[in-house]
């Protein structure tokens, strides 16, 4: 599996990220994540949605818990054409509590902990940490990547406004 080193930072220390590069224009690859109920989904599961895919190291870290309480807030502006997907290493167990307990409940959380599938598709897995770095990938409804945004510090926050942008295109 190909590895890209120093691409991303935590705390200004390089890290490795594990997979592909994804770029604007290309097929978006497939994937299997849980959701909170433990079903295995997959990139056919979300077929004709345009799908902003939001990794993140874990909900339950400051930078994580604003972003997908942003999300959250602005996701209620969104066609029905449209799915946020957040997806981390943390339990389905824990991502559902989080939600719960914040009432995150425009956007959805799914494990990539099981088979780090996502992470290694989208070239997000941090090998050092075994955890997703924070990063958006913008996917249409014909699954035709239009966004990627690999944040380069994961102690930081992603472009907003940029993202915001492509999105409400499909509005």
């Amino acid at each position: 599996m190909q590895e890209r080193k120093g691409i991303i930072t935590f705390q200004g220390n390089p890290l490795t990220l594990v997979g592909p590069e994804i770029k604007v224009k290309q097929a978006a690859p497939d994937f299997e994540i849980l959701s909170g109920d433990l079903k295995k989904l997959t990139l056919k599961d979300f077929c004709g949605k345009v799908k902003v895919i939001c990794t993140v190291p874990s909900l339950d870290t400051p930078v994580c818990d604003f972003e997908i309480k942003r999300f959250n807030e602005e996701a209620v502006k969104f066609s029905k054409k449209i799915v946020v997907l957040f997806v981390s290493m943390d339990l389905p167990f824990a991502q559902s509590r989080f939600c719960q307990n914040f009432r995150v409940d425009h956007v959805s959380t799914f494990s990539d902990h099981a088979w780090a599938s996502l992470g290694l598709a989208y070239g997000v897995l941090i090998k050092e940490l075994r955890l997703l770095t924070r990063a958006i990938f913008i996917v249409d409804d014909q699954d035709v990547v239009c966004y990627v945004d690999y944040v380069k510090e994961i102690t930081q926050q992603p472009n907003f406004t940029k993202a915001l942008e492509v999105i409400r295109a499909f509005v």
